[in-house]
């Protein structure tokens, strides 16, 4: 199965993805104007339709208290319009503090600030699509 990680933010969306169902591996950031979801949805479409993926898995950032917030229920929205429009499932990931583990894990590997910032959101994609992986190992063993 191929697999695509999303990690959608205001004005980007990092993209992992995973051929083999074991490693998530970046693969690039997408940029759009700020909040504009409308054009975020289609670069992400026109990115499905080129990878052809089996299942997308995007980040779904609740709240500590496991709440939905408004960040949330956007992704949950867009999630949904995605799976509508390219006809891929998509299912959602808990994405708590994967931007701050693929930010601490950046430094530790001395990547530069300005590199950090052009990497950040594809690590953040690929973190939480390594989550959703390894907890589909657990539940099949």
């Amino acid at each position: 199965m191929k697999y695509i990680g999303l990690d959608l933010g205001s004005v980007t969306c990092g993209i992992s993805r995973s051929e083999t169902g074991r490693l998530a591996q970046p693969v690039k950031t997408i940029r759009f104007h700020s909040e504009d979801y409308d054009e975020a949805i289609d670069r992400i479409l026109e990115l499905l339709n080129e990878e052809k993926p089996d299942l997308v898995v995007m980040g779904y950032p609740l709240l500590e208290n496991d709440d939905e917030g408004p960040r949330a229920k956007l992704s949950r929205e867009i999630g949904e319009i995605i799976e509508q429009e390219s006809g891929i499932k998509v299912v959602l990931q808990d994405e708590r503090n994967t931007t701050k583990d693929s930010e601490d894990f950046l430094i530790k590997a001395n990547v530069s600030r300005k590199k950090r910032k052009k990497v950040i959101d594809q690590q953040a994609a690929v973190r939480i699509l390594q989550y959703y992986l390894d907890k589909q190992k657990k539940t099949t063993v």
